[in-house]
């Protein structure tokens, strides 16, 4: 790993994070409030500010299809995970549409993102398998969020795979559409971890593509349709890879 090259896109970073402090109180004042629909709004802007900031800052370069497919209630949005730069890729692709990410135990430390993982309703969640009581908790959580009004996006790999390679999609992600009786909307991203995971550093000037598809209405569906939604979703997503080939996640 370039350590320097890293450290100094790293400060960039955290940059166009500091910048969105002005937010801060005004999103606080949403919420105490009660005021959802200035929450939706706040958080929308946000995104969007931060991502053309950081767009900006790394010469990120998106092709973005299917817009038309948002429902515009709240869905859960469902994508395979190949790096680090899935997050922005599909903050700019769902730009104007508040939603909430399901994000590793694994950041709740990590100064600044952790707090702004939070603040615009992400919730944490424990690598599936370690921890299942408290993984059922967050995903309730999540199911009253969405209850709110707001959207949320998890990655059902569960981790990176650092490839166009994509790995298997793992039931328990489900529950938070089926629950929730809202719609799941695959998206299918490539090309992200060319940003960071191929080279072990930041690397400007890469495009990454992403493909949302048609929502998957939940409601209404049977006990066996749920059971087997994950694999349909997968199904979808990986058939707009490259490469439909599967692996382990690392």
């Amino acid at each position: 790993m370039k350590i320097k090259g890293n450290i100094l896109s790293g400060a960039k970073l955290v940059m166009t994070v500091l910048r969105l402090n002005k937010f801060i109180g005004p999103l606080n004042d949403a919420k105490a409030s009660g005021d959802v629909e200035l929450e939706k709004k706040i958080i929308a802007e946000i995104c969007s500010e931060w991502i053309d900031d950081v767009i900006k800052v790394f010469d990120m370069k998106l092709e973005i299809e299917g817009r038309e497919n948002i429902p515009e209630g709240p869905c859960v949005f469902i994508a395979n995970h190949q790096g680090y730069a899935d997050v922005p890729a599909m903050i700019k692709a769902l730009e104007g549409h508040a939603t909430g990410f399901i994000a590793k135990e694994e950041f709740r430390p990590v100064p600044l993102l952790a707090a702004w993982i939070e603040r615009i309703n992400g919730l944490f969640i424990p690598t599936e398998g370690r921890n299942p009581r408290e993984s059922l908790k967050v995903i309730n959580e999540g199911v009253e969020l969405i209850n709110k009004g707001f959207s949320m996006a998890i990655y059902p790999e569960g981790r990176r795979s650092w490839s166009s390679v994509m790995g298997e999609f793992k039931p328990g992600s489900f529950k938070l559409a089926t629950k929730a009786k809202v719609p799941i909307v695959p998206i299918t991203i490539d090309g992200t971890y060319r940003m960071f995971e191929e080279h072990q550093r930041i690397t400007k000037g890469q495009t990454a593509k992403v493909i949302i598809h048609p929502p998957i209405e939940t409601e209404g569906m049977s006990r066996a349709e749920q059971a087997e939604v994950h694999a349909r979703v997968e199904e979808i997503v990986r058939s707009a890879l490259p490469n439909r080939g599967f692996k382990d996640a690392e």
